[in-house]
């Protein structure tokens, strides 16, 4: 199987790029994303691949880092989910930006990705794995980048509760994650706190 590849772009087709590599071009479908910055850049490229073999035909698809592939991989485990849908996805939004999407459940905004729609948008959301996938790449970190956008705080650990419940955890698991949290941290924890140690029990 091929897993990488590295060549000069000989040209971009819809929703592909042709890469040549030692004067063998390769047929890679991408994501919008990954043929702009394709584009943008001069010289050599490298993509990471994945390969895809049916009865007629061996596939690739390639992205500029591992988050897009992996992205990619969950995304085809969801059912009626094909390669084709998953880089639809990954051309209206990055791994980062569709973690806090599903993690936060935002329905209405998956389904205005270009030619998904709801019936598919509400399948990827509601699928456990992808939150799964969503929470771990939604985790707040610590410069704040890729961080879920939760609401202030009033009644730190209610609130804590309810915003891991929205992402995608039971609420007994996420109140006794959150009342181990609390012990620890004692009286006056943060929000952000709450839910990032939260996310961290759930994550074990």
């Amino acid at each position: 199987m091929i897993a990488g590849l590295t060549g000069r772009v000989d040209a971009i087709q819809d929703g592909a790029a042709v890469l040549d590599v030692n004067g063998v071009g390769y047929l890679v479908h991408c994501s919008r994303k990954t043929l702009d910055k394709l584009t943008a850049r001069e010289g050599a490229q490298k993509l990471l691949v994945e390969t895809r073999v049916s009865q007629d035909a061996i596939t690739l698809f390639g992205f500029m880092d591992a988050g897009e592939r992996e992205a990619f991989r969950a995304l085809i485990e969801v059912k009626t989910v094909g390669p084709q849908k998953a880089l639809m996805v990954l051309s209206g939004l990055d791994p980062n930006g569709l973690a806090r999407v599903i993690a936060a459940k935002e329905r209405k905004k998956l389904a205005e990705v270009k030619g998904l729609g709801a019936a598919t948008a509400n399948r990827i959301i509601d699928e456990p794995a992808m939150q799964k996938w969503a929470v771990g790449r939604a985790m707040p970190e610590a410069d704040g980048v890729g961080a879920v956008e939760l609401a202030p705080a009033g009644g730190a650990e209610r609130d804590a509760v309810s915003a891991l419940v929205n992402l995608g955890m039971k609420r007994p698991e996420a109140e006794a994650a959150i009342n181990r949290v609390s012990k620890r941290l004692g009286e006056g924890a943060s929000l952000d706190a709450l839910i990032r140690d939260g996310l961290k029990e759930f994550a074990r």
